[in-house]
Parts: structure tokens; sequence; C-alpha cells
């Protein structure tokens, strides 16, 4: 996939309790606009674990705070699994200059962890 075809903020989950991408998770990206957040997009991942265009694809995010809220329960409670983390939001922030932020996920049922990826 080019960097033309995906949004300039991407991630994708790696369940690795299964050792395979975590499908239909719910994601909500916000950004911090004086003190509230506002959703500036959403969707699910696919059979790969990604969502590509979590953001608008050709669209400069402004500089600031951004959070990924990943819904975990909705993964696990589909999955079978218990549900110790309902949910896990990730908080970081970026430059006003156009670069590719790709925020991953590594997630199993009792845990999880993120990275900056590329």
């Amino acid at each position: 996939m080019s960097q033309a075809s995906v949004g300039q903020i991407t991630t994708h989950i790696l369940d690795i309790s299964r050792g395979a991408p975590a499908r239909n998770v719910p994601i909500t990206l916000s950004y911090l606009n004086e003190g509230q957040w506002q959703v500036i997009g959403s969707s699910k991942t696919n059979e790969d674990g990604r969502i590509p265009d979590l953001c608008e694809v050709g669209v400069v995010q402004a500089a600031g705070t951004y959070q990924m809220h990943f819904d975990t329960q909705a993964y696990f409670t589909a999955m079978g699994d218990p549900v110790f983390y309902p949910w896990a939001d990730v908080v970081f922030t970026i430059e006003g200059d156009g670069q590719h932020y790709h925020v991953p996920l590594l997630l199993s049922a009792f845990g999880h962890s993120t990275y900056r990826g590329s």
C-alpha cells in the first residue's frame, strides 16, 4: 500500500495471543481542540488488522495532540475471550509537517503495548 493511498495517521492491531491480526476492532481518532476531544475519524480494522483511512487521505493534519481509542471489549467479546481492558486509549503528538504517523497496538486479553511504527 503506497503512502498516497493512506491517511497521514494509520494504525494496525496484532493479537499477540493468537499470532494474528485483530479484525473488526472499532477505533476512533480524535484531535484535542481547546481542551475537548474532537472526533476526526472512526472505522473498524480490516482482515489485516489495519485501517488505512482513519483520517482523510491527502489532508495534512494540524500539529497537536491526538488520541486513538481502541474498543478492545468489542473485539474480545466477539472472540469469546475475557475482557480485562475494555478499551485502550493511545495519546500522542504530531508535527504539522505532513509526515506519516503509524501507531500500532500489540494486544492480548490481559495486556497491550504500542510504539511509533513506520
